[in-house]
């Protein structure tokens, strides 16, 4: 019965080129709109944020359901493909969204600053090049992009409205929840490998990675240098979102 439903739903397509109209509509779009509709629900209560960020896990955990069936029932022939398991840089916003209810006010400021300062630029950056969303098939495709664009929006709304920890401890708190995130990655990366080729975080110790030119540095220095600059990049880049964050916010209190 899934697979009859699911198969309703399996509308074929030809993948979509990067940086095809397809592309740049839909990136500028729903970048426009998620940065409009951030700024007018930044006034809004702390409660009705906190309940419509909940509102947004609870929407990704969904997608990612169907995402994970058709995958499983349509795509794959009911073969688990362990390159789709979801836990990715991305996403962590549906786990952590779904927390955000009922994690003390500390940790809920933790997990919006590691999603401002990471989630943010990963999304921003899924669309430079956003080979990785392209599906044969339209409902696989538009959750990609949808689902990057509510990061973005996620992000947005989480600094227009001051809920990022505007500090460096604030950042190295929200670095805490990726070096977690990037142990847990590697745990499923290595005990999944007898079953196939999961790559949570592009980090797995077994190939280089399909990041483009952090696979270049692998071929040439080997995996874990590789994969080390990727990390440190990451970091970097989030480090730098923060500053801006940080002078921002000072700007705006004088």
């Amino acid at each position: 019965m899934i697979s009859r439903l699911l198969t309703l739903t399996a509308w074929s397509m030809t993948p979509p080129a990067v940086w095809s109209p397809f592309h740049l509509a839909f990136m500028l779009i729903g970048i426009l709109l998620a940065a409009f509709a951030a700024w007018k629900l930044r006034t809004r209560s702390e409660a009705f944020r906190l309940h419509l960020l909940f509102a947004c896990g609870v929407f990704l955990a969904f997608s990612e359901v169907y995402k994970q069936l058709f995958l499983y029932y349509i795509e794959n022939n009911r073969h688990y493909d362990w390159w789709y398991f979801p836990f990715q840089l991305c996403s962590l916003p549906m786990y952590l969204c779904l927390l955000l209810p009922f994690v003390p006010h500390k940790y809920q400021r933790i997990f919006c600053t590691f999603m401002y300062n990471y989630n943010l630029l990963g999304a921003v950056m899924v669309f430079i090049d956003p080979s990785g969303l392209m599906h044969p098939y339209w409902t696989l495709t538009l959750h990609g992009f949808i689902w990057h664009i509510l990061l973005i929006f996620i992000g947005l709304l989480i600094a227009f409205s001051r809920m990022v920890l505007p500090t460096a401890k604030g950042f190295w708190q929200s670095t805490v929840v990726f070096a977690v995130g990037c142990v847990i990655a590697t745990i499923i990366n290595v005990t999944s490998h007898p079953y196939g080729n999961a790559d949570m975080f592009y980090i797995t110790p077994y190939y280089a990675t399909t990041q483009i030119v952090y696979s270049q540095i692998a071929a040439k220095f080997g995996i874990f240098a590789g994969n080390a600059v990727y990390v440190l990049s990451i970091i970097l880049g989030a480090w730098l979102l923060h500053l801006v964050y940080e002078i921002l916010s000072h700007r705006t209190c004088h």
